[in-house]
């Protein structure tokens, strides 16, 4: 009998790193699924709502988006996580309706709303994921601090994103990131070589885009011994 493959959070865990794909729609889970090497698969929104004729933001209705989830999930048997944005409105019913269609995890932006309320956020996400008996949902909790925040001192915009990357770990996520360039920050200096990281809103779409776990580990670094790698 053919060993179960190994669950999103234990290929967040292994030492090695977990490269993502994105995917939007079931042909294009498909084919990333069916490339060698690939262990486990991550929607991006702006892809699945360009894809059903809606812009980018929250403007595709949950039901549409958590539709495409299932389709997704339909076409293979790797672990799937749903980029959830920043939730629809009630990011704990959200996550619900994704796991009823089989996500195993989820990224969520805080999207910079006050500390205090994003962390609650995360805590009743994890809580909503275990009372679906999904005790090893991986949420990447992802502050938009680098997005939101171009203007700022570099080092401001830094101790943000460290703040709320631990803000989110203590509220139960097992994974933090933070889309954009550390490089570039509120530093308005001109540079030589363009920074070849960007904030994956702003690539074309639908687009094959490795996950922003990658992009987003080698530059900031959380507390040891937990993910820090997610998907968008």
């Amino acid at each position: 009998m053919p060993a179960e493959p190994p669950t999103s959070r234990a290929l967040h865990r292994a030492p090695e790193l977990l490269t993502v794909v994105n995917v939007w729609d079931a042909i294009s889970a498909k084919v990333v699924a069916d490339t060698e090497g690939t262990k486990a698969l991550a929607t991006a929104s702006h892809s699945i709502a360009a894809t059903l004729g809606y812009p980018d933001g929250e403007k595709i209705p949950v039901e549409e988006m958590i539709d495409m989830c299932r389709r997704i999930v339909e076409t293979t048997s790797l672990p799937v996580s749903a980029d959830l944005e920043g939730g629809y409105g009630d990011a704990p019913d959200t996550v619900r309706r994704a796991i009823g269609v089989g996500v195993v995890g989820a990224n969520l932006e805080d999207q910079m709303k006050p500390l205090a309320e994003a962390a609650a956020r995360v805590e009743a996400v994890m809580a909503a994921a275990a009372a679906e008996g999904v005790l090893d949902f991986v949420l990447n909790a992802r502050t938009d601090v680098y997005a939101k925040w171009r203007d700022r001192d570099r080092g401001e915009v830094l101790a943000e994103a460290i703040k709320r990357g631990k803000a989110f770990l203590d509220a139960g996520a097992p994974v933090v990131s933070r889309p954009g360039d550390p490089l570039r920050g509120g530093d308005r200096r001109p540079r030589s070589t363009p920074s070849a990281r960007s904030d994956s809103r702003r690539s074309p779409s639908p687009a094959t885009r490795r996950s922003s776990a990658s992009r987003s580990s080698a530059s900031l670094a959380f507390p040891t011994g937990r993910c820090r790698s997610g998907s968008r």
